[in-house]
């Protein structure tokens, strides 16, 4: 791989006038700056459709699109809904996402916009059945999981009633005819999601910017995913986990952390010879040009945390089996673009399991003054086959991290850059550029120069965070000229 870098910002982020970032003229926008600074990558959260706390994290599918982040002028320009409809979402804040007030707007908008794509179903008719016979695999359990949902106020799965809990056929059946209306109705909302979404893909692929996507390790236990393949998981027979995954108390959390999120059953993974991960995979390689798999470690071994704990402290390391399972993804694609998190406690066998599929991994600038020159997250110290950042979606911006930073990292930060922490910004973004690592990138945040108030999440605290926004008058000149200027200086146009 060629020298090359990236901005990180999630599609929620970026500037448009209803009420969230979409797929729609703002994001082919941004891959137009991306050009035209010479970067290559665009790197961006999950997609899927959250819920509670608004995580993309924590979604009600790894394989689904995010109603949310649909472009509504693009329904206004294939005449599904009018300009004057949109009106309620104009008066939405531009500066943060506020959930609360957009949902069901936009809930209410996508349903006006289903009824007139019935109105108007022979021209959609060719591509629609054509997303159907691609996508049923996992639509058809994700629609009727939204539609029982909405018929079950809302409860978690393993609330609903027995037939639907444990997914006797003969209810499922019955459901998917007394449902129809709404299963058709989340079948559209991902219909549209993925043809915007695949309209965005080829526009940068085209540009020359390449789309690096996020696979969170874990899956939420209330999604269709586990509902769907409740083999697969950790729990008991009432459906509720009998351990989740967290990790040990680290940089982040002196309690550790607790995530919720079922644990893999990986000896059934085994037996069904890993049909599940294989799917998400694949899936994901065609939905993105590079995939970072969160929490890579969980691959080698997981944190286990019986589910009554009230932190991860008592947890236990547990095995997996990723080496069997990305060996078998190895032997039907041949060599895949996935960078590892390795970030936390790391142990020579992940790193052996990293290195073994010859994958990047991460490395964090802001990690790199808590100690001595000897940091692995200091430039100095690093190999060609990484992705460094200045800080990740889950650190604080680095003007944030820099004043707050501790006596230790400001005495560090003077020796490594000649200048005090309050002028250090540019140079910590200008080292990040200047590694040796192939891939340098930064989070949008970092550009503007904001402080902590533009942080997008606090990990461990449940809300106000996957709100920030930018708008594009924040994008001075002179900071286009530096992002283009240490591009080329450092070689990685």
């Amino acid at each position: 791989m060629s020298r090359s870098s990236g901005i990180l910002v999630h599609i929620s982020s970026l500037p448009g006038k209803y009420g969230i970032g979409s797929m729609g003229a703002d994001a082919f926008a941004f891959v137009d700056f991306l050009k035209e600074t010479g970067q290559k990558w665009w790197q961006i959260l999950p997609l899927g459709p959250t819920g509670y706390g608004n995580s993309p994290y924590q979604s009600y599918s790894v394989f689904a699109g995010s109603e949310l982040l649909i472009s509504l002028g693009k329904l206004v320009e294939e005449e599904l809904l009018s300009e004057s409809d949109l009106a309620d979402l104009t008066r939405l804040p531009s500066e943060k996402v506020d959930y609360d007030r957009l949902a069901p707007h936009k809930r209410r908008l996508l349903k006006k916009a289903y009824e007139c794509f019935e109105g108007q179903f022979d021209y959609f008719k060719e591509a629609y059945y054509q997303f159907l016979g691609e996508h049923s695999w996992w639509l058809d359990d994700y629609a009727l999981f939204q539609a029982l949902k909405e018929q079950n106020t809302e409860l978690l799965w393993n609330e609903w009633k027995l037939p639907y809990k444990k997914r006797d056929v003969h209810a499922l059946d019955k459901a998917h005819l007394t449902y129809v209306e709404s299963i058709n109705f989340h079948r559209f909302v991902q219909f549209i999601f993925f043809k915007q979404w695949f309209e965005l893909k080829d526009y940068a692929n085209e540009s020359g910017i390449q789309l690096f996507g996020d696979l969170p390790l874990y899956v939420a236990l209330d999604s269709s995913d586990v509902w769907a393949n409740q083999d697969l998981f950790l729990l008991d027979e009432e459906g509720r986990p009998t351990h989740v995954g967290g990790v040990p108390p680290d940089y982040f959390s002196e309690t550790g952390q607790m995530w919720g999120c079922p644990v893999f059953d990986w000896s059934r993974l085994a037996e069904r010879n890993y049909d599940w991960w294989m799917a998400r995979m694949h899936f994901c390689l065609k939905m993105f040009d590079r995939v970072r798999i969160d929490h890579f470690r969980g691959l080698e071994s997981f944190w286990s945390v019986p589910a009554g704990e009230t932190t991860a402290i008592h947890g236990e390391w547990c095995p997996a089996k990723g080496y069997e399972m990305l060996k078998l993804l190895k032997s039907q694609i041949g060599d895949f673009p996935v960078v590892a998190e390795d970030l936390g406690v790391i142990t020579q066998e992940v790193e052996a399991l990293r290195d073994e599929f010859k994958l990047p991994g991460m490395k964090v600038l802001q990690f790199g003054f808590a100690s001595d020159a000897a940091n692995e997250h200091l430039p100095h110290n690093y190999g060609r086959n990484f992705v460094v950042y200045t800080g990740t979606h889950d650190n604080d911006t680095t003007l944030g991290w820099l004043n707050s930073a501790t006596s230790v990292e400001r005495r560090n930060i003077r020796r490594y850059f000649k200048r005090g922490r309050r002028r250090a910004l540019d140079a910590i973004l200008e080292a990040t550029w200047g590694s040796v690592a192939e891939l340098a990138m930064m989070p949008m945040q970092d550009l503007l120069q904001l402080d902590t108030k533009g942080r997008m999440n606090v990990p461990g605290v449940a809300a106000g965070n996957w709100e920030w926004r930018f708008e594009w008058k924040q994008i001075r000149p002179a900071r286009r000229r530096f992002l283009k200027q240490i591009t080329e200086k450092y070689n990685r146009c």
